[in-house]
């Protein structure tokens, strides 16, 4: 155990995309892992014995309605152009490789009512959208879909979502689609009580709030999930200094991390930006912070006072808190 993970192994390993792999995690004593809620996903930990990568993995579940509880997860990782967490996963995980796993996390989920469901995927965002097409489809309810992607060759499970959603699945990729899709046009189309459901870039997510906003709906009725907040190509190493330490904080990690690794007292939970737990006091950064989190407001943003340390890092390369 590393806190609240547990070991496990990866199983399975299949290309989907050239891009994209999936990967199937069980638990190393072999006993089955429980049944993961359509949004929920997983910490997971790698590189090595202490695990010095940390990411999350939307939890995918059976790819149709036949299969029956799978006794261990499926997850989706798509590779990005630099030698961080991803790259690593491509390069180095493969069946055998030992893996922490978190227990299965759902801050993102769908309602317990009955009402329509609109889901928007982009790109690797599907991971988290195809679970709850796959379980509006089992309970009956009235689901539609759209599913966003360069190129339909670069899109995973695109013949499994459409083989789960028939005609209510709509896939559009930028090879054969003129523009992009009219996100306020496809929201005017849904019923009154419809709640959206958007994952993926966050300028996907963000046109689909705007679009909402501008047709009056109310703002729980689009919940979204963001990808990776925490990372940038741009991302620069840092140097945290506390009240007892000075940390240094490479590419590819997040404050967060180096200082947990340092031993540093630190608060969190989701680590996506999104519950405002890590939020700590800056007392002196030189310049602005790069502010990744969806927790703090503009104003407090601007401010520079306070930063979320699962994801938001200075622009510079020091920062002191007050910690």
């Amino acid at each position: 155990m590393h806190g609240q993970h547990q070991a496990a192994v990866v199983l399975e390993r299949r290309p989907l995309t050239e891009r994209i792999c999936e990967i199937t995690l069980g638990k190393a004593d072999g006993t089955a892992l429980p049944a993961p809620r359509a949004g929920a996903h997983v910490e997971l930990r790698f590189g090595g014995k202490d695990g010095r990568f940390l990411r999350h993995y939307s939890l995918l579940g059976p790819l149709d309605l036949t299969s029956s509880h799978e006794p261990f997860w499926r997850i989706a990782v798509q590779r990005e152009n630099r030698r961080r967490g991803s790259d690593y996963i491509h390069r180095h995980v493969t069946p055998g490789t030992s893996v922490l796993i978190s227990p299965a996390l759902s801050p993102f989920r769908l309602t317990a009512d009955d009402g329509p469901v609109l889901l928007i995927a982009g790109g690797i965002g599907i991971t988290a959208i195809l679970p709850m097409l796959r379980a509006c489809v089992m309970r009956r309810r009235e689901v539609r879909m759209l599913y966003i992607g360069r190129s339909r060759a670069a899109m995973a499970y695109v013949e499994d979502v459409e083989a789960l959603g028939g005609d209510a699945v709509t896939v559009h990729d930028a090879t054969s689609s003129r523009g992009r899709p009219d996100l306020e046009a496809l929201l005017a189309r849904q019923p009154a009580d419809t709640t959206a459901y958007v994952c993926g870039p966050p300028a996907l997510i963000e046109g689909t709030r705007q679009a909402a906003q501008r047709l009056g709906w109310p703002a729980e009725r689009v919940r979204h999930e963001v990808f990776n907040p925490a990372h940038k190509e741009e991302d620069q190493a840092v140097t945290v200094h506390t009240r007892g330490a000075s940390v240094h904080v490479s590419p590819g990690h997040t404050l967060l991390e180096a200082l947990e690794a340092a031993g540093v007292e630190t608060f969190s939970d989701c680590r996506r930006g999104e519950c405002g737990l890590c939020i700590t006091p800056v007392s002196s950064v030189e310049g602005d912070i790069d502010h990744r989190d969806r927790f703090l407001t503009a104003d407090q943003k601007r401010g520079n006072r306070q930063i979320a340390l699962c994801c938001s890092r200075p622009r510079s390369t020091s920062i002191e808190l007050d910690l």
